[in-house]
């Protein structure tokens, strides 16, 4: 029997998804299952532990009353700071004593970001998600790490890689047997400290097989474009496009939306630039969940390219 290549390859791949969904975990098929989306909040990184159950009980507020499901976000470690001298947070041992004490206290999943191996064990025992940062989005070893957690891993978009590279990133973590995967846009990089969001990238990169997520504060940083002190850089920021975004990406049509959230923006010691204050939260949110209702992004457009006469 002669078979098609192109069949039988379509043929394995449906075969292969069969049996990678059976593995899925019941809180993937939540995010999944989420409509509109999930969402993704919190200040970029952990403060204090008052600062996070403040943060946190505030934002689950709104959420609940819109009706969006919430996994918090907040960092223990920002390993990839501009200058050495920065604010990184507690560390892991203290900045997981603090994720988990708020996730019991709200009953609410986490989501927080790893940059090494040895991070993912501990982390995964108390994170729902992992979090891989876009710097790292091609690091096998740290990829391979996070799957065999055996939690939901959501990958970032590196600012310098093309939509098609995701699908490598996520067939690693499923390579793991883990089949709990995610890729996130955060913005392609526009010169020396600029960012820019294709939204054909939030199409393209559902070729990963996978829910696609999209970072809408992240997504307007400017890499060292901030002049400080002393002859040093800073990242900046245009936090007044955030909302053109969120509102693109929501028409487009994603799975979740990340965004980081602050009570006081000005004062947050990590990317104060571009967390969305806290005090706006709320209008944004209802306004990108109409967006996102009405569109129809999420559909394949039916093109029809039949010749056209008078009548049509």
């Amino acid at each position: 029997l002669i078979f098609d290549i192109k069949v039988l390859e379509d043929l394995t791949k449906t075969f292969l998804t069969l049996i990678m969904s059976e593995k899925e975990s019941a809180f993937y098929r939540e995010l999944k299952g989420s409509d509109p989306f999930f969402l993704m909040a919190g200040p970029n990184v952990i403060q204090s532990e008052e600062h996070i159950f403040k943060m946190c009980r505030q934002i689950k507020q709104v959420t609940d009353s819109v009706g969006i499901k919430l996994v918090f976000k907040s960092s223990f470690d920002k390993a990839n700071r501009t200058s050495a001298k920065s604010f990184r947070g507690p560390g892991i041992d203290e900045g997981l004593k603090v994720l988990q004490a708020v996730k019991t206290a709200f009953d609410v999943p986490i989501i927080t970001d790893i940059h090494e191996c040895f991070q993912a064990e501990p982390v995964g025992r108390v994170a729902d998600i992992i979090q891989i940062p876009a710097f790292l989005c091609r690091q096998t070893d740290l990829l391979v790490a996070a799957g065999k957690t055996g939690n939901v891993i959501s990958i970032k978009k590196g600012q310098f890689c093309a939509a098609s590279v995701m699908r490598n990133s996520a067939d690693k973590i499923r390579g793991t047997g883990n089949p709990n995967v995610c890729v996130c846009e955060r913005g392609t990089m526009f010169g020396y400290s600029d960012l820019i969001v294709d939204p054909r990238n939030l199409v393209w990169m559902r070729d990963a097989n996978c829910p696609v997520l999209a970072d809408i504060t992240h997504s307007l940083q400017q890499p060292a474009g901030r002049a400080i002190g002393e002859g040093g850089v800073a990242s900046g920021g245009l936090r007044n496009m955030i909302p053109t975004i969120a509102r693109t990406c929501a028409a487009v049509g994603v799975d979740g939306i990340f965004m980081e959230v602050h009570d006081n923006p000005e004062s947050s010691p990590v990317d104060g630039p571009t967390q969305w204050p806290l005090r706006n939260f709320r209008s944004l949110l209802e306004e990108i969940v109409e967006i996102a209702k009405v569109s129809k992004g999420k559909s394949e457009f039916d093109i029809d390219l039949t010749p056209v006469g008078e009548e049509f």
